[in-house]
């Protein structure tokens, strides 16, 4: 069993998470795992929150000496700004005044608040607000570290990139992994395309003006992922669909695609289905393209994982769009908490962590092993069989 779990609210103190089925014997560099929490952080046009927080994660359980013992690996990331809300969100009863309450009613358009209080019958919106803010995500980012660090001892990478933002460019790019890989660390959105780059930066700034928000597509693709991870047995079993459900649940994501996606849907057969070849050298079956984006029939072939998630523009606009106060159902503009601009590289970061996730899982299933070597020599015994094939 592979699976992790999330904990905390956006300003309370910590987020927590658990992360369970990491073999015995994993190397974990816990600088790598901030890294990446760093990486959440960064882009252009995010929002005042990011100044405050500087995320590291620590490891309460399941390490010793750097590497996994086999239990569950506790991780924790406390809330820089705890301090400015520890009577708002203190566990222990309280009375706070009304002035200091930032109690919420006039829920905001695009979010969970109005939804989840009919369901919660939450009177204060921010009970709800508190766990659907992506704050949450930075958890799942250091789980998928450490799941990472799991792929890498079998040399699978991930990487992301921006393909487009507020509509730039007109079509969304198509690159090799070459060309995502060169990408430089401090690009601002991590795109591949300097000019489109400049062009989304303007427009960011631009909408940033006007208080509005934007959008956009992320890719993620996964390198050296073995055929046969997952299964056509059964539905939940098919692995396209577990990351369709792990992409879909990172917030503001609205569409997922696998491959080529939406254009499968407009081309005839001829031009969408991967001709398969097979080389003597490697001993191995290959596609002359990757329109599958790697899976068929749920199942992994080989080529490279790609996936893409579909970013709508952030609901917390400062140019506050229309509302209705819960209690007075008067209408009013919505309420505001800080927010960004735009979010479409961290939301590339969130997509490698969930991609990552989903694959170990995969791993961990097809192979099995309580430690890491005994796994090694499970997965090792089925690439001797694949190239018997």
């Amino acid at each position: 069993m592979f699976r992790f779990t999330t904990a905390g609210e956006s300003h309370g103190r910590a987020l927590v998470a658990i992360l369970e089925g990491l073999p015995a014997d994993v190397s974990i560099d816990v600088e790598q795992m901030n890294r990446e929490l760093a990486r959440r952080q960064w882009g252009y046009g995010r929002g005042g929150r990011m100044k405050i927080e500087q995320d590291t994660a620590e490891i309460l359980s399941g390490v010793r000496h750097g590497r996994t013992i086999g239990s569950p690996v506790t991780l924790m990331i406390e809330n820089k700004d705890w301090q400015n809300w520890t009577e708002v969100m203190n566990a222990e009863p309280r009375d706070v005044p009304d002035e200091k309450a930032r109690r919420l009613s006039r829920p905001r358009p695009g979010h969970a608040d109005l939804a989840g209080g009919q369901k919660y019958g939450a009177r204060d919106l921010r009970n709800v607000l508190e766990r659907a803010s992506a704050r949450e995500t930075a958890a799942r980012v250091a789980c998928g570290a450490l799941a990472k660090q799991l792929l890498g001892a079998f040399g699978i990478e991930i990487r992301s990139h921006v393909v487009q933002l507020g509509g730039i460019p007109d079509i969304p790019l198509e690159l090799l992994w070459e060309h995502i890989a060169a990408i430089p660390d401090d690009a601002p959105l991590h795109c591949a395309d300097e000019a489109a780059q400049q062009r989304m930066v303007e427009l960011i700034d631009e909408k940033k003006r006007e208080g509005d928000t934007l959008g956009g597509i992320f890719e993620v693709v996964a390198r050296g992922v073995v055929p046969g991870l997952g299964s056509h047995t059964s539905w939940d079993s098919k692995l396209d669909g577990r990351l369709a459900q792990a992409i879909t649940s990172i917030p503001a994501v609205k569409a997922f695609e696998i491959g080529a996606g939406g254009r499968a849907s407009r081309l005839p057969g001829s031009e969408v289905h991967d001709e398969i070849l097979y080389d003597e050298a490697i001993r191995q079956f290959t596609r002359r393209t990757n329109r599958a984006g790697g899976l068929e029939g749920g199942i992994t072939n080989g080529e490279e994982v790609r996936v893409r998630g579909h970013l709508k523009p952030i609901s917390t606009l400062r140019r506050r769009l229309l509302s209705v106060d819960i209690d007075t159902k008067q209408e009013e503009p919505a309420g505001f908490e800080r927010s960004d601009t735009t979010a479409v590289p961290a939301a590339g970061v969130i997509g490698e962590a969930m991609v990552a996730l989903v694959l170990a899982g995969a791993m961990r299933e097809k192979f099995g092993g309580d430690s890491l070597t005994e796994m090694r020599r499970n997965f090792d015994g089925y690439r001797e069989q694949l190239r018997r094939y």
